[in-house]
């Protein structure tokens, strides 16, 4: 994408998408009344049936949360509705606010259910970005709130580094230590996703550097450059990432970030490279043989791309995600993922697994790469979202030898991990891993079913438990979709460049689901009468 010149900009509907209106505001496109469409057969024809009411509704472990509502319910004729445009008018005084979708009235909202301050009520299958683990006001988050043990933790904000609380090391083995990834017993708490995967590139580089110095102490003259920018203190080495990549938004992470130029642009970054990752076609079952060699291909010049920076930049760690979410939920193969850990360990270079979007129960599992089967741990695994905390594993090999290396004056966030607590507990207790499996299953078989019944609308269709995903025919109708769908009560959001994306919370039970997907079906029904 270029720019020739600079217009107004304007993030909406959806703040994943970058879109350019030249003098329309987003009060004027908010204020402006909805023509909606309404789905009719044809005179004298027969009602026209619902096709994912064909689907059976399957049964869950996972509990009801009490007061939910039992349906989204729309009372403006607009959205966002008078109140959030009033609002949005005033807090965009105040800083550039074209991100926001509406405001919300959070004592109101319930389980799966977003209200916002104009009385609307969605069906929420975006959590907060996939941040949001149990949904809204569950009672096993406000009881962690309420209990008195942890009110010193609400009122204090220790530097955790320095002066961490008493029973530090308990929460610590209660929460992240008892959901860790098999192999890993070293974790360090961070604020969040971005500062969890540039922290672990530190890591990573400390080791690597490291190993080059044969374990010899640092030479002065590596103490001196350092402070000057220059080699041999501040070396040319590099972290190799793919295309389509989100690692965050810090300048380390940035350069690893592959997915939108709104994400870099202005923005200088490291000269580092830049892998293919695989485009997969579906069905799955159809294109086995062409998927496994667009996979090979794929390793062939990972492996290529470590040969070719040695000689100028020396790749000291890899990081991939397992199901690339910002740049349009791309799935690979157990085996790809086995071919990138066995090139790192050929060429000497960390494995990091950037588990921010995937961990946490979404995809039926705490941890997503588990589902590879990879002869040893990752060295890294960085986690944050519904994990409530920021973070990440690793191997003992990288564990830094002197203090001060890896450090902030926070290193993360007390009251998270009492979050935290209340989250690795309803996981336990209700089962919502396997309620994860089994609504996830339901949804994509509708959704499939609908892409067969509407080919020209949607394609694509693919998933993990509830980290599910399809392709509209062309951006403008990710644009228009998504807008239709949070108009009859659901939001939601996209990837890509013309991808929906699913990221409900562990509470998402398959009645959530039957729901969506009746929805989904009126607003295919209506772009295919307008295709």
């Amino acid at each position: 994408m270029s720019f020739k010149r600079f217009p107004s900009l304007t993030i909406y509907p959806n703040p994943l998408v970058w879109s350019v209106y030249s003098t329309r505001s987003m009060f004027a496109i908010a204020s402006r009344a909805v023509k909606r469409l309404a789905v009719r057969s044809p005179a004298g024809a027969a009602p026209m049936s619902s096709i994912v009411s064909q689907i059976p509704v399957p049964t869950s472990p996972t509990p009801d949360h009490p007061g939910e509502p039992e349906a989204p319910k729309i009372v403006t004729s607009t959205i966002p509705g008078p109140k959030s445009v009033a609002a949005l008018e005033r807090i965009s005084k105040i800083q550039e606010s074209g991100a926001v979708h509406f405001f919300v009235d959070y004592e109101k909202s319930q389980g799966n259910y977003l209200c916002d301050v104009d009385g609307n009520t969605y069906l929420d299958l975006f959590s907060q970005i996939s941040s949001s683990p149990l949904g809204y006001n569950h009672p096993a988050m406000k009881e962690a709130i309420l209990d008195p043990k942890n009110f010193t933790l609400l009122m204090h904000r220790p530097s955790l580094g320095n002066l961490p609380p008493a029973d530090w090391v308990d929460r610590i083995e209660r929460t992240l230590l008892a959901v860790a990834p098999k192999g890993l017993s070293q974790v360090q708490t961070m604020m969040c996703g971005s500062c969890s995967n540039e922290n672990a590139y530190k890591q990573a580089m400390i080791w690597y550097m490291s190993v080059q110095r044969n374990g010899r102490a640092p030479s002065q003259e590596e103490l001196e450059t350092c402070m000057l920018n220059t080699t041999p203190g501040s070396p040319n080495i590099s972290v190799m990432s793919f295309n389509g990549a989100f690692h965050g938004r810090l300048f380390g992470c940035l350069s690893t970030t592959r997915s939108k130029p709104v994400h870099k642009l202005d923005f200088p970054a490291f000269d580092w490279p830049m892998a293919p990752f695989p485009k997969l076609k579906y069905p799955l079952s159809e294109y086995a043989r062409e998927n496994a060699e667009e996979e090979q291909r794929c390793l062939a010049e990972v492996d290529r791309l470590f040969r070719e920076w040695k000689q100028k930049r020396p790749v000291a760690a890899l990081v991939v995600e397992p199901i690339q979410a910002e740049g349009g939920d791309n799935h690979a193969s157990p085996v790809f993922f086995q071919g990138l850990q066995r090139l790192c360990k050929e060429h000497g270079a960390a494995f990091i697994v950037d588990e921010v979007q995937t961990s946490g129960g979404n995809t039926g599992l705490m941890w997503t790469h588990e589902s590879w089967n990879l002869p040893t741990p990752p060295d890294a695994v960085t986690f944050s979202k519904k994990m409530v905390t920021g973070g990440f594993y690793y191997a003992d090999h990288l564990r830094p030898k002197e203090s001060y290396r890896i450090f902030n004056t926070w290193m993360g966030d007390p009251t998270k991990i009492v979050q935290l607590e209340a989250v690795v507990k309803a996981i336990k207790k209700d089962n919502l891993l396997q309620g994860m499996s089994i609504v996830g299953n339901y949804v994509q078989k509708g959704i499939e079913a609908l892409e067969k019944a509407y080919p020209q609308v949607i394609s694509r269709t693919r998933g993990m438990g509830t980290l599910i995903a399809f392709d509209c025919a062309t951006p403008a109708l990710q644009g228009s979709m998504i807008k239709r769908l949070r108009e009859l009560g659901v939001e939601i959001g996209g990837c890509g460049s013309q991808t929906i994306r699913l990221r409900p919370a562990l509470t998402f039970q398959p009645k959530h689901g039957k729901v969506f997907l009746e929805i989904l079906e009126q607003a295919i029904r209506e772009a295919a009468q307008t295709m």
